[in-house]
């Protein structure tokens, strides 16, 4: 049970300002920080705490119902308290900002907010929550999305070693992930989380004429791909291993539960061919007997066709597939990836519903939203099996449901990005 916070007294006034403050932390909260309180009673967030830790705190951040700050000094650490080992995170990069959470603890954690969003949020006290599989901590991404260095966005651009950053791996054009906060871009000469055959690509790769960078690579192909973002005129990446296709249409080859994909430059894939394949063994599994049923399955949000190739194609179903997307590309992989499906360029929003019996949506990080919901609805379908990857969403989307009789079966959270607040959460949904 959550520590009730301590009632306001004269005993407790608020915190000089810029002193610092100690705090006992309790819980964690959708998006990473830790949830205490101050000595009035208020709800603090506090950047880089875990629960059950005393830690002194550095409020930035001061309203009326709640407070935002920073660990300044830990006191009592918890057991699950690490020292972070990149050291890039060290040079102030912000795309792992649980590293201080030991790897075999972060997966319950998450699975702790999730249960916490569903009882708060969509008022579901008894959910049933559990925690799935975790792809490994280091060497699992195989695309990331890479800021560019430039001579006017904060980045140092000298040759010599700075903040941090190995020497000669600074200046205008090389690539990196930008501070946590900011834009300045911190040059990445390796990343632990990435595959090897990406993270060999790092400290080449230049960049001209434009403001982000993609980078993918098939495990089982051995093909790779980059796209510019941001284009200021023409753009131009050097450095770059001569295999490596370069553009929106630069295609990899991947292999999923059996299934092998193309994805192009420009089309949203997971984190890496493990995540895909855990994340279809969960919605498998999610499924259940639905996988059975003969009428025609809908991959909501479907991407480059991965559930309705790796689940519905490759099934001895008779029903149709349909897959919903709204990028051009993505259907133009899905419709390479799953022969015989009708792909249907749209935003799901804007989809006429037509009959389902089984659905698997996958939206964005903001969850379906009224509309999605209503659309769901609409098609009649029975099972309905939700890929969120945001707590928060989830459970609005979950009381969104529930008023078209929708019943919760139970949520399986998965650890696609460790060392990362990010969670992924397959729900099975029933009417």
């Amino acid at each position: 049970m959550p520590r009730r916070p301590p009632h306001p007294t004269a005993a407790h006034p608020p915190a000089a300002a810029g002193a610092p403050v100690s705090v006992r932390t309790h819980k964690m909260a959708a998006g990473g920080d830790a949830i205490g309180n101050l000595a009035d009673g208020r709800v603090v967030f506090v950047d880089g705490a875990l629960p059950d830790e005393v830690v002194l705190v550095d409020v930035h951040t001061s309203k009326r119902d709640y407070a935002r700050a920073a660990v300044v000094e830990v006191v009592e650490p918890s057991p699950y308290r690490v020292v972070p080992p990149c050291p890039a995170l060290a040079a102030g990069c912000g795309g792992c900002a649980w590293q201080h959470v030991a790897s075999d603890a972060q997966l319950a954690l998450k699975a702790a907010v999730v249960a916490d969003a569903l009882r708060r949020t969509a008022k579901l006290p008894d959910a049933a929550v559990h925690p799935g599989a975790a792809v490994p901590p280091w060497g699992y991404r195989t695309t990331l999305r890479l800021a560019v260095a430039s001579d006017s966005d904060g980045s140092d651009t000298r040759s010599s070693s700075t903040d941090g950053a190995p020497a000669g791996l600074v200046g205008a054009g090389r690539i990196g992930l930008r501070a946590a906060g900011s834009h300045r871009v911190v040059p990445l000469a390796d990343c632990p989380v990435a595959h090897p055959s990406l993270a060999a690509m790092l400290a080449d790769v230049r960049v001209t004429g434009g403001e982000e960078l993609s980078l993918r690579i098939g495990v089982a192909s051995g093909e790779a791909s980059a796209m510019v973002h941001g284009e200021r005129g023409k753009a131009h990446v050097g450095g770059l291993p001569v295999h490596v296709g370069i553009g929106p249409q630069a295609v990899v080859h991947e292999e999923v539960a059996g299934v092998r994909l193309q994805v192009s430059a420009a089309s949203f894939f997971q984190s890496g061919p493990l995540a895909a394949e855990l994340l279809v063994g969960a919605v498998r599994a999610a499924c259940g007997d639905a996988l059975a049923d003969d009428g025609t399955v809908l991959d909501a949000y479907g991407g480059c066709g991965l559930f309705a190739a790796a689940l519905f194609a490759a099934s001895t179903r008779r029903g149709q597939v349909l897959v919903v997307e709204s990028s051009p590309t993505a259907c133009a992989d899905a419709l390479a990836n799953v022969p015989g499906a009708r792909v249907v360029l749209s935003e799901f929003e804007h989809w006429r519903p037509e009959p389902v019996s089984l659905e698997v949506a996958d939206p964005a990080r903001a969850g379906l939203g009224r509309v999605a919901v209503d659309v769901i609805a609409a098609t009649g379908c029975h099972t309905l099996v939700l890929v969120s990857c945001d707590p928060v969403s989830l459970a609005r989307d979950a009381r969104l449901l529930a008023a078209h009789g929708f019943g919760h079966e139970g949520s399986t959270v998965l650890d696609l990005f460790p060392h990362t607040p990010h969670v992924e959460v397959v729900t099975r949904f029933t009417r």
